[in-house]
């Protein structure tokens, strides 16, 4: 067996990967539709994936397919997943606030980053 941190390093290279390739070939100046495309394509496979591994007993693949290789194709599908478990749990308030702070922080910290750097040089 292979140890879980080697699987999800694995799948995570093989992630960025498709990442890079589906990014290059849908590349298209002015709408960012290429990171549109991996975020959706590849919360639409979590969706499919935690489902199918759970229902047939193949959890054990959950660390190179789940964390590695969607993690390593587009962490907005883990970030999904959480999403929706949330909501699933009955937290909606939850779910909302994950949703508006994930996205809010993470916005902000890159704007906060940028102007920092500027600043800097």
């Amino acid at each position: 067996m292979i140890p879980v941190t080697i699987q999800v390093a694995l799948g995570g290279a093989l992630g960025a990967a498709a990442r890079y390739i589906v990014g290059a070939q849908l590349m298209r100046p002015g709408f960012p539709v290429a990171v549109l495309a991996v975020n959706v394509v590849g919360s639409f496979l979590m969706g499919l994936l935690v489902v199918w591994l759970g229902r047939r007993g193949l959890t054990e693949w959950q660390p190179f397919l789940l964390t590695g290789l969607l993690g390593g194709f587009t962490t907005f599908s883990a970030f999904s997943l959480e999403t929706v478990t949330l909501f699933e749990r009955g937290e909606v308030a939850q779910a909302a606030g994950y949703v508006a702070a994930s996205v809010g922080l993470s916005v902000g910290a890159l704007a906060l980053g940028v102007w920092m750097m500027r600043g800097l040089t």
